[in-house]
């Protein structure tokens, strides 16, 4: 007992983990958030038309699983301390290239290929500019978002590539053994459990947090930051335009607007989720979550009749309600351990 109260980083390890499991668990971001899921479910059903039923949830994860499927990467970039604004318009950008391959007589399967690989070598050219010309990712997002949003619209103007085969149109939306989630559920879950193992059980992700927290001293430590900053960058790009290829089969329909807004809806499920904006901290777990509440949430207020533009301050209010937590809870944190280190120094 005498060595752990004599050795500062052990004191703290101890007081951190010295908790029982089920307050430690209780007092997460992530089941929070899954508690509030749980409470809004409870209450739209007892209150709103329609909500019980069946097609409500197909339609509220099919309207959801853009955002769902391009949180995931995303999630690991703001781990790190960067942030990716361009995903939105890397799925219009892939849809267009998508829609005019297929109409000049490419096969579908190979047009998907061309758009996939298209948004993979967006995401190399933001992380790029990010890491080797070092310039901030928060600038270089919001540039790719306007320049490629106005190369999908450039490219189809106002048409819209809507004659795709019906048997591939009805798979993107059919359900899951006769349940009423849709396919694309499998898709989720793939990608969430295979992200969440290289964020919280590899190496790379322990170089992913340790970046978050310091950059210095993650390349002091032997982490490759550029190169793992780059990696991120580029599967970003491929998770979104691989779901710009599922929207356009989902809603028959490639136009250069697909996707519009949807980084903002991203970015506020996974900082809901319990992600820090500054880095560091956060799961997947949370985000996933964070992006669910806020489906369920929009689809509860447009059973009730609310309209979109309400729907909007909604989810602007939640991305700031979101930050101002994570900052208060933060400072509270860090003042804690800073006084729990210097009683251990003290000790």
């Amino acid at each position: 007992m005498s060595a752990v109260m004599t050795d500062p980083a052990a004191a703290a390890k101890y007081q951190r983990y010295g908790r029982p499991l089920w307050r430690r668990l209780l007092l997460r971001t992530e089941t929070a958030i899954i508690a509030a899921i749980v409470l809004l479910i409870i209450i739209a059903t007892a209150t709103v038309p329609y909500f019980a039923q069946p097609y409500t949830y197909s339609t509220m994860i099919l309207n959801s699983a853009p955002i769902l499927l391009m949180l995931i990467p995303v999630t690991l970039i703001i781990i790190t301390g960067e942030i990716d604004l361009s995903v939105g318009s890397v799925l219009g950008f892939s849809s267009a290239i998508f829609g005019l391959s297929y109409a000049a007589g490419v096969p579908l399967s190979l047009a998907a290929v061309l758009a996939i690989v298209g948004g993979g070598l967006i995401g190399l050219f933001n992380g790029v500019l990010v890491t080797v010309v070092g310039l901030p990712s928060l600038a270089v997002t919001i540039g790719t978002l306007a320049l490629f949003r106005g190369i999908a619209v450039g490219l189809l103007g106002t048409r819209a590539v809507t004659d795709f085969p019906q048997e591939v149109l009805s798979f993107a939306i059919s359900p899951v053994f006769g349940s009423p989630l849709p396919i694309v559920t499998v898709a989720i879950l793939v990608l969430v459990v295979a992200f969440a193992v290289l964020l919280h059980f590899t190496p790379f992700g322990r170089g992913v947090f340790a970046i978050g927290l310091s950059p210095e001293a993650a390349a002091f430590s032997g982490v490759r930051v550029n190169r793992t900053k780059l990696i991120l960058f580029v599967l970003s790009g491929l998770v979104a335009s691989a779901t710009g290829v599922y929207y356009t089969l989902q809603y028959s329909n490639a136009i250069g607007t697909n996707g519009f807004g949807f980084e903002l809806q991203v970015v506020t499920a996974i900082v809901l989720g319990g992600v820090s904006i500054w880095g560091g901290r956060g799961t997947l777990l949370g985000a996933l979550a964070g992006g669910v509440l806020i489906a369920a949430l929009n689809k509860t207020l447009q059973l009730a009749g609310i309209g979109s533009d309400t729907i909007s301050i909604v989810t602007g209010a939640a991305l700031i309600f979101s930050v101002v937590v994570a900052s208060v809870s933060g400072s509270i944190s860090r003042r804690r351990r800073g006084k729990a280190s210097a009683a251990s120094a003290g000790a």
